[in-house]
């Protein structure tokens, strides 16, 4: 009876085993290529991933404005650390990335947790050494971060990306889809409790821009900007640095700025404005060689024409316009106009010149329309100077010919000294010189916008009026030793409205600003110095010699001769 009893044990063991043999015949067989795909298919998920973002350059091609980088870090899977080496773990990754051990296991032993970060930012020395490790549950990570290694350095010329990746302001907002890594779809590996560690396909980057700003010119602008800011008390400043003869920006300094790795931290979203571009300004007597440029360019006047101030005012029927503490200047030539700013003189050479006239010039020196320039900046039509001109509203153009009432950027400005420096011709200005991409590179050119807006002579003329002018007593502190300097002072009340005052009229605060190029009769560059509500009275004071700081650096930096002996000057 035992014998029969063990038998059919035996028997029935056999039964199973031969199922269970033919099961895992099946599964592991005849469907073992089926499950081993679910299985993989398990461990890979398809996924939208963004390439890196392009890196901004300046123009040497070596210093870097903002760039993307990869930073590893040791994270733990605790359910796949084996208990038995949860001590030895914790110890080896003390002693290589210096975490307190206590800290470790606690991290390795959180229940049904798979992602437990221990440290960011490893150096190559500790990633290579945990590399080393041979340990379940231990893995390098790596996040990417924008980075902007100088800090608040062209803040305002850089911009940043906001938390959705997105380029704001500067550069970064101008150039976002270009920079902007590629969406793509991908397939990446992950564990068996689906962390992701590589990708069997390359993602497609953004393109690097690499800027036409010299670095040590914009470096040496900031400091020089700072440093008068606190000299004359002023709110804030502007510099800019340009090729008359490509339009390619060289400098674009502002102060203050903000540090672009904290942008968040600031409490005024207006200091991310670019002044240069963004920000209205009247231009005051800087504005005068353009009125001078387009009455000369018609022969309406000459260097030699003079006009005769005899009361220091222009009086219109319910408005009168003079000059500087109403002073009379008695005769004066057209380049003594510009030597002493003299406002009635240059109402003169407008109504000479013509109203219609006047305006054909001030619109063929871009100023009714934006700068065109690839960054973010506003537009503006001068709807003053139209309606002027429709319904004739003589004191509109009176003051318009000196820069009163005309509301225009600091970029405007630059743009149209360009054209004089370079012999007449307006050029479009760039920040941007090329662009490197994985599809090739694209290079920028200089582009003529409109050929002869003055004529050469006229430029010629010009010129050399406003030598006198940097000669002259108003000036001076913009003169340089040993060069030639052409430029042109400004001081302009600014409105209530610019101060965001809800009321009409002028302030008793100023914009003073300097404009001027040099070498004046084989110009190398034009520089614009503009500070906002300094404690100067006038332009002399201050805008003048930050013109001369910047524009002397830039000279020796380019190893520029002298136009002439200075001992034989003296």
């Amino acid at each position: 009876m035992s014998n029969i009893r063990v038998n059919f044990v035996l028997i029935v063991l056999l039964i199973l085993c031969t199922i269970l043999i033919g099961r895992l015949y099946y599964l592991q067989i005849e469907k073992g290529d089926r499950y081993k795909a679910l299985a993989k298919g398990q461990q890979n998920i398809v996924q939208e991933v963004v390439g890196k973002r392009g890196d901004i350059y300046f123009k040497d091609e070596v210093n870097t404005l903002a760039l993307t980088q990869e930073y590893p870090y040791l994270f733990l899977s605790p359910e796949e650390i084996e208990d038995v080496f949860e001590e030895e773990i914790a110890e080896k990754l003390f002693l290589i990335v210096g975490v307190n051990k206590e800290d470790i296991l606690e991290k390795s032993r959180v229940s049904g947790s798979f992602y437990q970060v221990v440290k960011k930012d490893l150096t190559e020395e500790e990633v290579s050494s945990i590399l080393e490790l041979d340990y379940k549950g231990i893995y390098i990570g790596k996040e990417t971060k924008r980075v902007y290694p100088g800090k608040d350095f062209a803040a305002q010329l850089s911009g940043f990306i906001n938390n959705e990746n997105e380029g704001q302001y500067g550069i970064e907002g101008y150039y976002n889809d270009v920079l902007s890594g590629k969406t793509k779809v991908v397939k990446k590996s992950t564990n068996p409790w689906g962390f992701l560690f590589n990708s069997d396909e390359a993602t497609s980057d953004g393109a690097d821009v690499y800027l036409t700003i010299d670095y040590n010119i914009q470096f040496k602008a900031e400091k020089i900007l700072d440093n008068a800011i606190k000299t004359y008390e002023a709110k804030s400043g502007t510099i800019i640095v340009a090729d008359p003869y490509t339009g390619e920006i060289l400098a674009l300094a502002q102060s203050p700025r903000f540090d672009l790795n904290d942008y968040n931290k600031v409490e005024d979203y207006s200091i991310y404005q670019n002044s240069a571009t963004q920000l209205l300004f009247e231009p005051g007597s800087i504005f005068k060689p353009i009125t001078m440029a387009a009455a000369l360019n018609e022969n309406s006047v000459t260097p030699e024409t003079t006009f005769d101030d005899k009361y220091g005012c222009k009086q219109y029927k319910d408005y009168k316009v003079c000059n500087y503490k109403e002073r009379a200047y008695g005769l004066s030539t057209m380049a003594q106009i510009l030597e002493n700013s003299i406002n009635t003189g240059m109402i003169f050479v407008e109504e000479k010149l013509g109203h219609k006239n006047f305006l054909d010039y001030v619109k063929r020196f871009g100023f009714f329309n934006d700068t065109n320039i690839d960054f973010p900046s506003t537009y503006y039509a001068n709807k003053n100077l139209n309606e002027a001109l429709e319904y004739n509203i003589e004191v509109s153009l009176g003051n318009a010919s000196f820069g009163q009432g005309v509301l225009l950027t600091p970029m405007h400005m630059v743009k149209a000294y360009c054209a004089i420096a370079n012999g007449g011709d307006l050029i479009k200005l760039n920040i941007v010189k090329k662009v490197q991409s994985d599809d090739g590179e694209k290079t920028f050119e200089t582009e003529v916008e409109k050929e002869d807006v003055i004529s050469l002579k006229t430029s010629t003329d010009l010129t050399k009026m406003l030598v006198s002018v940097v000669d002259g007593s108003y000036s001076k502190r913009a003169k340089i030793e040993g060069y030639y300097i052409a430029g042109k002072s400004g001081t302009s009340q600014i409105p209530y409205s610019s101060l965001g005052e809800n009321k009409s009229g002028y302030s008793d605060k100023t914009w003073q600003s300097f404009i001027g190029y040099a070498p004046a009769y084989n110009p190398k560059f034009v520089v614009l110095v503009k500070l906002d509500s300094p404690s100067t009275t006038t332009s002399e004071y201050s805008a003048a010699p930050t013109f001369r700081e910047i524009s002397k650096y830039i000279l020796d930096y380019y190893k520029i001769p002298f136009d002439y002996s200075v001992e034989d000057d003296k």
